[in-house]
């Protein structure tokens, strides 16, 4: 995972993204939540982004902190922060960190990591260590929740190369992505080409970046988490509420961490 590539990413992450709904998400997670931890009030999000997940949990009454490695990212999160009615933003915090070695000053009710945070920890190492940070920071009892790339799902259906033009006010943008599996290592290389135009100056930049996404499976992942005290509680395909299949391309796991 570098946060290089993410620095860059930012500041055209949100028109790439402008299609996710945010707040159908917000109310998924907010539902798997009050399903199995119905007191909870405070989330430690790990790999927040811009921010976007974080501003609408707390909207919904959540204490939540966010923590992520890219430094421009955590500058969307702010200006998004600040946008917020204040008993809002009072409710949310951004903080610059490895999530593969955070640790807070409290424990958490919930930790949440989304929008494949756990699909970028490219190595086992690096994922055992992220659910390490997500046991290390919750409280006793507490949930931990997070989706991922279903390695059944990517077997069956695998990744091919995509074209999507972006569009708002004051840019065009061109991105065209070629994966590259590697099985040996569960590992799918996606290159991204990637064509920017200013609209209003015609200044145009081009832009290449490539994001390692590590396909992962129930048994793999139950290892790990025992090791770490955590077991799963409830598995299903992210969003659809659907059995977890070989052909669910995206996971969601609700896990729990030992009393």
């Amino acid at each position: 995972m570098n946060a290089k590539v993410f620095d860059a990413y930012s500041a055209y992450y949100d028109l790439l993204y402008q299609d996710k709904d945010y707040a159908t998400e917000t109310k998924y997670i907010n539902t798997l939540i009050n399903s199995y931890s119905k007191n909870a009030e405070s989330i430690l999000e790990l790999g927040s982004g811009t921010g976007i997940h974080a501003s609408l949990l707390a909207k919904i009454g959540y204490i939540i902190t966010g923590i992520d490695q890219s430094k421009t990212m955590l500058l969307k999160a702010e200006e998004r922060k600040n946008n917020l009615p204040e008993s809002v933003a009072n409710r949310v915090s951004f903080y610059e960190g490895d999530i593969r070695s955070y640790v807070g000053n409290k424990k958490f009710d919930v930790v949440i990591s989304l929008f494949h945070v756990m699909s970028y920890m490219e190595t086992d190492t690096d994922l055992e260590k992220a659910i390490q940070t997500a046991a290390n920071n919750l409280k006793k009892g507490g949930l931990f929740i997070f989706d991922c790339w279903n390695g059944s799902g990517v077997l069956n259906e695998k990744p091919i190369s995509r074209t999507k033009n972006y569009e708002n006010e004051m840019v065009l943008v061109k991105r065209k992505s070629t994966p590259k599996m590697f099985p040996e290592k569960n590992i799918v290389e996606v290159h991204f080409d990637i064509h920017i135009q200013n609209k209003i100056t015609k200044e145009e930049t081009i832009l290449q970046e490539t994001h390692r996404m590590h396909y992962l499976f129930t048994d793999e992942l139950k290892n790990l988490l025992k090791k770490n005290n955590l077991e799963i509680i409830h598995k299903e395909e992210w969003l659809s509420k659907k059995l977890l299949s070989k052909t669910s391309w995206n996971a969601c796991y609700v896990c729990r961490v030992g009393t």
